[in-house]
């Protein structure tokens, strides 16, 4: 078995292991930013919406580097469900030129004990139509592996730093109290999605 077919299977372990632990979980989440399990477009782009307003609250200078990239990725509610191995699941929406243009899903997996589980929502810039684009084109993409993803910081000054604003794709991650500095996005894989 070729390392990605075992690092896949892994994954797909975690998720089923985890998901048997989820009905014990308890979540703490906003009543922001949630996007329900089988939402509809309308409520998908209500949620995004909310999610971009905190971000740009919550992190000076987020506004203007969106509004520059060449692309947005926006996940208002990725639910991480935990036992011994965590795993977290949300849907969310790309924006380009700041108009919806495909929805998507992510799923991640972590090993090791956590306590409860949490929603929080994730934020893909992409700082070049390169990077927009190979995402774009792929059928799906994990972060670290088909492309490297800096996390998103903010500087002395308070304001997003120009090094996160100088990566090809940046992601931010927010909680119910604010900006969650340090959060690696890595092995997040993301498939395009339809919804109703």
């Amino acid at each position: 078995m070729t390392r990605i077919n075992t690092r896949h299977a892994g994954l797909a372990l975690a998720i089923a292991l985890a998901g048997l632990s989820l009905p014990g979980c308890t979540i703490t989440s906003t009543p922001q930013s949630q996007a329900a399990p089988g939402a509809t477009r309308t409520a998908m782009e209500s949620a995004v919406n909310e999610t971009l307003s905190r971000l740009y609250n919550t992190v000076p200078g987020s506004q203007e580097m969106v509004t520059k990239a060449a692309g947005v990725l926006v996940f208002p509610s990725v639910l991480g469900g935990s036992f011994v191995v965590g795993a977290e699941h949300g849907k969310g929406a790309l924006r380009v030129g700041g108009q919806t243009t495909n929805y998507y899903s992510t799923t991640g997996a972590s090993v090791g004990f956590q306590a409860g589980g949490q929603s929080r929502s994730v934020i893909y810039v992409f700082n070049t139509r390169d990077a927009l684009q190979k995402f774009r084109n792929s059928n799906g993409w994990t972060a670290d592996a088909d492309a490297t993803v800096a996390i998103g910081n903010v500087g002395a000054n308070g304001r997003v730093d120009t090094h996160t604003v100088q990566q090809p794709i940046a992601s931010f991650v927010l909680t119910n109290v604010g900006l969650e500095a340090g959060v690696s996005v890595g092995g997040s894989r993301i498939v395009p999605i339809a919804l109703p």
